[in-house]
């Protein structure tokens, strides 16, 4: 039986091509002046979106402050020099233009810039929660995160060696425009779609483990994932399939599909740390990580990870006991991994033994839905076979 749960969705979604010029000056009537830009390196000034921007802020009569040079993993650092721009200039409303790292970045601006106090401090040590926030709209043009679709935010602490989550404000819009996402680099589409399937396997995994509604709409989810993954190397101009993409990557991240469920997400906390230690491509990490995780799941997952096998990646359960079905689907998920182009090894990504993997598994989060509670040593086990 599902865990019991309330359910309510603040981010008002617009999606399609020419969804920014449509609705966007609407929404923007409904806040003050002064305007926050973000974005990140810049590549939103070679594909026209940042002009389009300008010129529907300006249309709108706003004052325009640019926050700039957001990098993929955000640095706390850089949340502070996001704040301090938001209290220097007034900033009524914060705009967030392009993927998961500007978009998780500014929420925690949002939040820092009405909280008297270190927010870092805040959540951690005095376990609260910021009530009060600059408003917010996103404009998507990385998919894979799903980060506009929820309040939680992946922030690397340079100094304390912790890439883990904060909490700040949800969007009160995003824009989901699938002709944005044309002019990302091949790898960084495939990354943040595998980055979407392993939310989906996340969630899937965790607790209850019977037949339920949420699950089955994550079984859909999973499928669609891996078929327009494919239909995107195979066509990289198919726009049907980066539209496809782009709305499973919000699926896997709106709170459809944890309806009811204590969720896993172990190899999410265990890649974190990774990141904070490496810098690494969040997609490539988890690339890498779920297979040998998983293999470390059985037996506690063997009739989830069979499930998967028969609903997801079609296998034949014919004469196979359940534990044959459960690692014929690691088995599928190690060989898509490969022919996708993601790296199935640590060596692959650059990252050599000089990392420190130990400390990397003692300061791994345990999440609350895990099918298998890890010890340091177990972690660092895994962590060893990706090598």
């Amino acid at each position: 039986m599902m865990n019991p749960f309330n359910y309510s969705y603040p981010v008002n979604v617009y999606f399609g091509e020419g969804a920014a010029a449509k609705n966007m000056p609407a929404e923007l009537s409904k806040v003050g002046k002064n305007v926050l830009l973000a974005y990140g390196g810049g590549s939103i000034k070679k594909n026209g979106v940042y002009d389009e921007m300008i010129k529907i802020l300006k249309d709108a009569g706003k004052t325009i402050t640019e926050f700039t040079g957001i990098m993929s993993n955000p640095t706390y650092d850089k949340v502070q020099e996001g704040t301090k721009l938001a209290k220097d200039n007034n900033i009524d409303f914060i705009l967030a233009v392009g993927g998961g790292s500007v978009i998780d970045c500014c929420k925690i601006v949002s939040a820092q810039a009405n909280l008297s106090e270190d927010i870092w401090e805040f959540e951690y040590s005095k376990g609260k929660r910021p009530e009060e926030f600059i408003p917010m709209g996103a404009v998507v043009t990385a998919f894979g995160t799903g980060a506009e679709m929820n309040n939680g935010a992946v922030i690397t602490n340079t100094e304390k060696m912790m890439k883990s989550a904060l909490w700040g404000a949800f969007y009160s819009f995003a824009v989901l425009d699938p002709a944005y996402t044309m002019s990302m680099p091949m790898g960084q589409v495939i990354s943040g779609a595998f980055d979407s399937l392993s939310h989906s396997m996340e969630i899937y995994m965790g607790s209850p483990r019977d037949t339920n509604l949420s699950d089955e709409i994550n079984v859909a989810t999973q499928r669609n994932i891996i078929r327009n993954i494919r239909a995107t190397l195979k066509n990289p101009d198919d726009v049907h399939a980066r539209s496809e993409l782009m709305w499973a990557a919000a699926m896997a991240e709106n709170g459809i599909l944890k309806i009811g469920k204590a969720t896993d997400f172990q190899c999410h906390m265990l890649e974190h740390q990774l990141g904070a230690y490496t810098d690494c491509n969040h997609g490539q990490g988890l690339a890498v990580l779920h297979p040998v995780l998983y293999k470390h799941y059985l037996p506690e997952a063997t009739q989830q990870f069979a499930q998967l096998a028969t609903e997801v990646w079609g296998i034949d359960p014919k004469g196979k006991y359940e534990s044959e079905l459960a690692e014929e689907f690691i088995e599928a998920l190690s060989n898509f991994i490969k022919k996708i182009g993601l790296p199935t090894t640590f060596a692959e990504m650059g990252i050599g033994d000089g990392t420190d993997f130990e400390a990397i598994a003692k300061s791994t989060i345990r999440t609350g839905g895990c099918v298998k509670k890890f010890t340091d040593e177990e972690l660092l086990k895994v962590l060893n076979e990706c090598k």
